[in-house]
């Protein structure tokens, strides 16, 4: 089957893997690249316009589009990406022959189960697919690696930047922060203790 036959986001979702024998293994190799201790000014999100189920090949494409236009402008300390969504739901297909010699085609079983062939994520209207933080000078940048992570998606989507306030850092010192030291504690030897008195009892007891 073509990938967009799982395009629509219809139906139950088929997630539970451990009822799933041998689900397929996920091709997004990482989601978060770049320089992930450090927050930039900026951050651009690619967001979707329809509700839609986006496999985890086009997700994978949409970030290896992207990440190689950043990384060939900034290196790999110069931005932040992100992918947002995750691939939970598994994709099913009922395969049947179909050779080049066959004198009929197989239509098999109406409304098939199927077996599990490969992953997607489900997206609503609004919801972020990738988010790259920049600073300020690194925004048309940012924007053109959306738009070029755009053409692997199914579906149709917009780019709004955010604005961030970044608190300055304090620079480091060279010397290395000294530990305070306890002050060592004063032991009584029970000798030399003093016994308090017992209260007097009252009358009659």
């Amino acid at each position: 089957m073509k990938g967009r036959n799982y395009r629509s986001a219809a139906g139950q979702p088929y997630t539970r893997l451990k009822y799933i024998h041998g689900s397929p293994a996920l091709k997004i190799s990482k989601f978060n690249m770049g320089d992930l201790g450090v927050q930039f000014p900026r951050t651009i999100h690619l967001v979707s316009r329809e509700r839609v189920q986006i496999r985890h090949n086009a997700l994978e494409s949409a970030r290896v589009a992207a990440n190689k236009i950043l990384s060939d402008k900034y290196g790999e300390t110069g931005y932040k990406m992100s992918i947002r969504p995750y691939p939970h739901i598994i994709l099913r297909e009922n395969k049947m022959i179909a050779t080049a010699g066959a004198d009929r085609l197989q239509e098999g079983m109406r409304r098939a189960f199927g077996k599990p062939t490969g992953r997607a994520a489900r997206v609503d209207v609004g919801q972020e697919i990738l988010s790259i933080s920049v600073r300020e000078d690194g925004v048309e940048t940012a924007k053109k690696a959306c738009e070029t992570a755009m053409t692997k998606l199914p579906m149709r989507s917009r780019i709004w930047v955010e604005e961030l306030e970044v608190d300055e850092m304090p620079a480091s010192t060279s010397t290395p922060a000294t530990k305070p030291v306890a002050e060592p504690m004063t032991i009584t030897p029970v000798h030399e203790l003093e016994e308090e008195p017992l209260a007097a009892q009252p009358a009659g007891e």
